[in-house]
């Protein structure tokens, strides 16, 4: 079990600075879906298969697949980001340890005491309802507001991308008159 946890947590490290570090936009995004499987193995290691269900459907296979459809629909596969500025690295560096210095603080300084409250039943009819529930602890609001924001960033994406591509061919076609 503990070997399984180190397994998953180094692969979740190595992938998330993979896809961080990437500079081919395709690369990335397969890297980031290594990094949300490894994520969904942990929950199943803490017995949350329905989360890790919904990481694995959702996550993994919605949304990375949205990435990569995108990124193939744009025609800009083999697009490389520009490479970091020395700058920009060390002030992305300083932000990180900073951020894990704050992390560490936080978890040394707050003692961490288990709850007395009695377990909460849950099967699946329960989260169903509470998926589907239009209620006060329902989740239908978010998931459509989610849905619309993705969608909405998708065809900003897919416009921008079709507007500096016929800047490049408009560009080429001037040059070759």
């Amino acid at each position: 079990m503990d070997i399984m946890f180190y397994i998953f947590s180094t692969i979740i490290l190595v992938f998330s600075v993979l896809t961080v570090t990437s500079r081919k936009i395709l690369r990335a995004a397969t890297y980031l879906l290594f990094v949300l499987i490894a994520t969904a193995g942990l929950y199943f290691l803490l017995n949350y298969q329905f989360i890790a269900a919904i990481q694995l459907t959702l996550y993994a296979g919605g949304i990375v697949v949205l990435i990569i459809f995108s990124i193939l629909l744009t025609s800009h596969i083999s697009q490389s980001f520009e490479p970091v500025g020395k700058l920009k690295t060390i002030a992305s560096g300083l932000a990180s340890v900073a951020g894990a210095l704050l992390t560490l603080t936080v978890l040394l300084e707050h003692e961490f005491t288990a709850s007395t409250k009695p377990p909460v039943d849950v099967n699946m009819e329960s989260i169903g309802l509470s998926l589907l529930s239009y209620e006060r602890d329902g989740f239908v609001l978010p998931f459509e507001v989610i849905s619309v924001l993705l969608l909405a960033a998708m065809i900003g994406a897919i416009v921008i991308a079709k507007k500096s591509e016929e800047k490049v061919t408009n560009q080429e076609n001037n040059k070759s008159l």
